[in-house]
């Protein structure tokens, strides 16, 4: 079967290399946006998908929208009786869908219909999910509301990140791709309508998610501590810097918090389990809601990443601070 692949970040790089691998498919041609500047220089940047795409020798095709003829015409001369789309980032227009006979096929990293939308790995973690999945979906006009063909679940681990969970969700849907392409192309699967009254709908993050609110429990912090990895990140304010906080964890809820408003930096105790004061170097966490939100690795505007004890020794005045 001829395919055509639209796809842009590095996460989905890999379904492209087992697409170029499985026998049963030949890579008409592969979607990524234009390159953009990026970096200190504001240089060009390939998209990650055109640089696998051009190791692999394949014709790569960069149209900054399909509302032009010319694109559509472009992708219709390719031929392709599939397309594949993972990640490209673009609501493709009515043209573009019915470019194939087999339709546009796309890989959500959610079990829809809940989590539709730009950002529902993230959404899954802050929720406290202890599983999610990937799903893949014939194309329609709306934000992932199309037919869905199959799913696989997908356990979310207690140290996943939005980084780490979308790769496993990414390589899980590549499997549950090649499971089903040809399959599909055959007419010996169909795809069933989703419950449209069950559908939960995720939004597009922006850098203010990641500031922390310290009146939250603690293990929500945690939970957007990895679901903002790598951006927005999760971050403080202290002496009018920003201070990223890389690596945190929260005390469980048999810590209880003795005194001291939500936002105050405090050393640990280990031993005792419990907030001890300001003033003793070694773990250092911040009062939350409920518990304590324990700092392992911090990075200053401006600076390098640090393990918790060698910031304390170079900022002494930051326990007893409030954030």
């Amino acid at each position: 079967m001829r395919l055509v692949f639209m796809g842009t970040p590095d996460f989905v790089a890999p379904i492209l290399d087992d697409l170029a691998e499985a026998s049963s498919v030949e890579l008409a041609g592969v979607y990524t946006p234009p390159d953009r500047p990026g970096g200190r220089g504001r240089a060009d940047r390939m998209p990650p998908v055109k640089v696998r795409a051009l190791e692999l020798g394949l014709k790569v095709h960069q149209p900054a929208s399909f509302r032009s003829s010319q694109a559509q015409a472009e992708l219709a001369s390719l031929k392709p009786d599939v397309i594949v789309v993972a990640a490209y980032g673009k609501l493709l227009p009515p043209a573009v869908l019915d470019a194939a006979p087999h339709g546009c096929l796309n890989l959500h990293p959610s079990l829809l219909p809940s989590y539709r939308g730009p950002s529902p790995v993230s959404s899954a973690i802050v929720d406290g999910l202890e599983e999610t999945g990937v799903t893949l979906m014939l194309l329609d006009e709306g934000m992932d509301t199309g037919p869905v063909i199959a799913r696989r679940t997908c356990p979310v681990l207690s140290d996943d990140t939005a980084e780490t969970l979308t790769a496993s969700l990414f390589k899980l849907g590549s499997e549950l791709l090649l499971e089903c392409l040809e399959p599909w192309v055959e007419g010996r699967l169909t795809a069933e309508p989703q419950d449209h009254s069950a559908a939960t709908v995720t939004r597009k993050l922006e850098r203010n998610d990641g500031l922390a609110d310290w009146n939250l429990p603690a293990a929500a912090l945690w939970r957007r501590q990895r679901a903002y990895t790598p951006w927005p990140g999760l971050f403080t304010n202290w002496q009018g810097r920003v201070l990223k906080l890389l690596e945190v964890e929260a005390l469980s809820d048999a810590f209880a918090v003795g005194g001291g408003p939500p936002g105050l930096v405090v050393a640990l105790d280990v031993e005792n389990g419990a907030p001890d004061g300001p003033g003793k170097h070694g773990p250092v966490g911040v009062i939350t809601c409920d518990s304590v939100l324990v700092l392992k690795t911090l990075q200053l505007e401006g600076r390098r990443p640090l393990k918790a004890d060698e910031f304390l020794r170079g900022h002494r005045d930051f326990m007893g601070s409030q954030l």
